[in-house]
């Protein structure tokens, strides 16, 4: 399935966000009028796209490991809580 105009808009927004004024949630509330955590949630969903790969190859890898550090650093934190006492 082709990336709709919104889903091109989330990563050209995501990869310049900070050069926008004001907090991140504000403008993604503003420009996109999503929660932030729905933004996030098809944020993360693109990162699987192949089409979101072609659009921006180097955000969406950036985004992709750091997604995958993230997960991993969780299953290490639920790790090492599992084996104190």
């Amino acid at each position: 399935m082709p990336l709709t105009e919104r889903d091109r808009a989330i990563l050209d927004f995501e990869r310049s966000w900070w050069s926008e004024p004001g907090p991140k949630d504000t403008a993604i509330l503003e420009r996109f009028e999503l929660s932030a955590t729905r933004y996030y949630q098809i944020l993360g969903e693109l990162l699987d796209h192949p089409e979101a790969l072609d659009h921006d190859p180097l955000l969406v890898r950036r985004l992709q490991r750091m997604r995958d550090r993230r997960r991993r650093e969780r299953v290490q934190d639920r790790s090492a809580s599992g084996t104190q006492g």
